[in-house]
This record gives C-alpha cells, structure tokens and sequence, in this order.
C-alpha cells in the first residue's frame, strides 16, 4: 500500500506565477505541483496535492487526510493568521500536519508573525520559497517513518 502525503494550499495560491513575484516567485501552483509530485516519487509517497480559496473545503480536507494519509503539508495562505477553525481542525486528526510558507512570513507585515494553525502543527517550515514545499515532504515522510 503506497503512503500519501496531502498538500493543501489555500486562499490566493492559485495566483502565484503572477502575485507579487518579488515575494513569492515565478513559480506557478502547477510547478510546485510538479516539484512536489516528483519529490514524493524520490521519497517512495504519492502526493495528493490541492488548492481552494474556501475555508471549509480546507478544513474537509484535512479530515479526509484523517483517514487516507500519514501526513499533511499545508500553506494555509492568509488563512494561516485568522483560522480557529483550521487549528481545530488539525488539532482533531492523528497524522503529523507541518505548516509551510513560501516567504519568511516573520520579515514581513506584522499582522503575518502570528499563526493561529502553528501551535497545532508538528512543525513550521518557511521562507525557502518554493522550496518549502520539499521541505515539508521530507520533514513528514522522515517524522512518519
């Protein structure tokens, strides 16, 4: 039986490749699909990987990861700062859950150093940028093995 690790992204995400590239990059959400994609094959671990901008597809997604991964890799987007209902949500499944950002969100606004979901996560991985995302496979399939 293969593992899966989720990678959930949430608000805005799908605009990267175009939002603020002096911020995040050129990398578009598919080519950090396809890095991640790639990276789980090297790892031995299927990547199911998704974006919404909606809250509570989210927080599904998470309870679904419940039942059909070892762990999850999320960027959380804004939804990082303001989401009780994210950080319940981890807080409610037994797989590891590693909160992940493309930009050191601590050398920014001040309103982005506080994260509602990462007291609830097994550990934070950012400013990297695209990178982060291998990152977090390789902390989850390491912590998982």
């Amino acid at each position: 039986m293969t593992q899966t690790i989720f990678v959930l992204n949430g608000p805005n995400l799908n605009m990267l490749g175009k939002r603020e590239p002096g911020i995040y990059g050129g990398k578009t959400l598919e080519d950090i699909e396809a890095d991640c994609k790639s990276a789980g094959r090297e790892l031995g671990v299927d990547v199911d990987f998704r974006q919404s901008n909606h809250e509570g597809q989210l927080v599904d997604w998470l309870h679904e990861a419940s039942d059909k991964a070892i762990g999850v890799a999320i960027n959380a987007g804004a939804y990082t700062h303001t989401s009780v209902a994210l950080h319940d949500a981890i807080r409610a499944i037994s797989i590891p859950v590693v909160e992940l950002h493309i930009s050191n969100v601590h050398a920014r606004e001040e309103f982005r150093h506080k994260s509602m979901i990462a007291p609830a996560a097994k550990g934070v991985i950012a400013g990297f940028g695209p990178y982060s995302y291998i990152l977090a496979l390789h902390a989850l399939k390491n912590v998982t093995a």
